[in-house]
C-alpha cells in the first residue's frame, strides 16, 4: 500500500501500514475524543502521519490494544519522534493502549519556549509560523457518531498535516536561540511514568473555595473528595455527576448529620441522598467531628509584607522575560513565585534550566 486510505476501521488495512510506515523515524499523532459522560476521556479517532501521508483510525473499529504491532513499537521506540500538540490529553486516551511513549515533541510547549504564547492553539501556530488557516467548522463534532463524513476526516487529517513542518520550525528556532537543553528538560516530563497517576487521596487539593480550613474540615473535605474520585472511576462518570463541587463544599463547611440536613443543601439531588444518602452520612461519623465545629475561617487580608515579596519577584521575572522575549509564565508562574516567596526550594524556577535564567535573580530580590 503506497497511499494509505484517510479513514482506516479494519485491522488488515491498519497492518498493511507497516509496509509504509513500520521504521517511521517521525510520526504525527492527534485525538479526537470524548468525555462529557465519563470520567476517563473515551478514544473516538486517531490521526498518524508524516511528512509524506497522513491517515484516520477508528478505535471504535479496531482495537489499538490488540491490532497494531508496528504502531506500538514506533510508539514506544526511542529511535522514532512522536510529534504532538498539548500532548498530555492526548496520552490519557493513547496509554491506556499503546503505554508511554519513549521520544516526544510537544510543539505547543516547544512554542512557548520559543517565545509565542505558552498556551497557544495548533491551529494559531499553524497560522503564524506557516501561515495555514485551518477550517474550525467541525470544533463541535460528535465523534463517537458513526459514520463520519468526508468533511470531519478531512478536518481530523489537518490536526496531523503541519506537525512534521511545525517540529522542523521550533526545532531551528529553538536551536538558533540556544534552547535545546530547555526543550529537552521540558520534554522529560514525558518519560515520567506517574505523569497519568490519579491519585484519590489528593483529589480535594483541587477544590476551590476550601482553602484556609480548620484540621477537621479539611480531613472532610479529603474523605468527601477522595469518595467521591473513587465512585467516579468506578462507574466511569464525571464526577461532578457523583456529586457537584458546591454540594461537597457545603457539607465541608457545614457537615449534615441525618437526611434531612443532607437534603436541605443547596443543590443537592434528592437521587443523591436517596441512593448513597446514608453512605455520605456514615463518612462523615466516620471523621469523628464534634457537634459544635469552629466557627469557619473569616477571610483575611493577604500579609502585605508577603504580598509586596510576591509583586517584588514578579516584576524580576517580567524584566527577565522581556530580555528573553518569553511571557512571563514560561519562567514562573504567580504560584511559583508564592514558593519562592515561602522559601522553597523546590519551586521550579529554582531548579533545572530556569535556576540561572530566573531562579538566581528571584532569590536575590527575595534577599531585598
Amino acid at each position: 500500500m503506497n497511499t494509505p486510505p484517510t479513514l482506516i476501521a479494519d485491522r488488515e488495512t491498519l497492518e498493511a501500514l507497516t509496509q509504509r510506515a513500520g521504521g517511521a523515524g517521525l510520526l504525527a499523532l492527534d485525538t479526537e475524543f470524548m468525555r462529557e459522560k465519563t470520567y476517563r476521556a473515551e478514544l473516538c479517532l486517531l490521526q498518524v502521519g508524516d511528512t509524506e501521508w497522513r491517515t484516520c483510525i477508528d478505535p471504535l473499529a479496531v482495537d489499538l490494544a490488540q491490532g497494531s504491532g508496528w504502531l506500538r513499537d514506533r510508539w514506544q521506540s526511542p529511535q522514532c519522534q512522536i510529534v504532538m500538540h498539548a500532548g498530555r490529553q492526548d496520552l490519557e486516551v493513547l496509554a491506556p493502549c499503546l503505554g508511554m511513549p519513549r521520544n516526544v515533541f510537544d510543539t505547543q510547549i516547544a512554542a512557548g519556549l520559543s517565545g509565542l504564547p505558552p498556551q497557544i492553539g495548533y491551529a494559531e501556530l499553524a497560522r503564524r509560523l506557516l501561515g495555514v488557516e485551518l477550517s474550525k467548522a467541525e470544533t463541535r463534532t460528535d465523534w463517537a457518531r458513526r459514520p463520519l463524513t468526508a468533511a470531519q476526516i478531512d478536518y481530523a487529517l489537518d490536526d496531523v498535516r503541519y506537525l512534521p513542518a511545525l517540529h522542523t520550525a521550533l526545532l531551528t528556532k529553538l536551536q538558533s536561540l540556544g534552547r535545546g537543553d530547555w526543550l529537552a528538560e521540558e520534554l522529560a516530563i514525558f518519560d515520567n511514568p506517574a505523569l497519568l497517576d490519579v491519585r484519590p487521596e489528593l483529589a480535594w487539593q483541587r477544590l476551590k473555595g476550601l482553602h484556609g480550613l480548620d484540621p477537621l474540615r479539611a480531613r472532610l473535605a479529603q474523605q468527601l473528595a477522595e469518595w467521591r474520585e473513587l465512585r467516579a472511576i468506578k462507574r466511569n462518570r464525571p464526577r461532578g455527576w457523583i456529586l457537584d463541587d458546591g454540594v461537597l463544599r457545603a457539607m465541608v463547611q457545614e457537615p449534615p448529620r441525618d437526611l434531612e440536613a443532607l437534603r436541605a443543601i443547596p443543590e443537592m439531588q434528592r437521587g443523591i441522598v436517596d441512593r448513597v444518602g446514608d453512605e455520605l452520612l456514615a463518612l462523615i461519623a466516620g471523621c469523628d467531628l464534634p457537634q459544635d465545629l469552629p466557627p469557619l475561617p473569616r477571610r483575611t487580608r493577604p500579609d502585605a509584607e508577603f504580598e509586596a515579596l510576591v509583586r517584588r519577584l514578579g516584576e524580576a521575572t517580567r524584566t527577565a522575560a522581556t530580555q528573553l522575549e518569553l511571557a512571563p509564565e514560561v519562567l514562573a508562574t504567580r504560584k511559583d513565585l508564592e514558593q519562592v516567596a515561602r522559601g522553597d526550594t523546590a519551586a521550579a524556577p529554582l531548579n533545572g534550566w530556569r535556576r540561572e535564567v530566573i531562579g538566581l535573580k528571584l532569590l536575590a530580590a527575595r534577599a531585598g
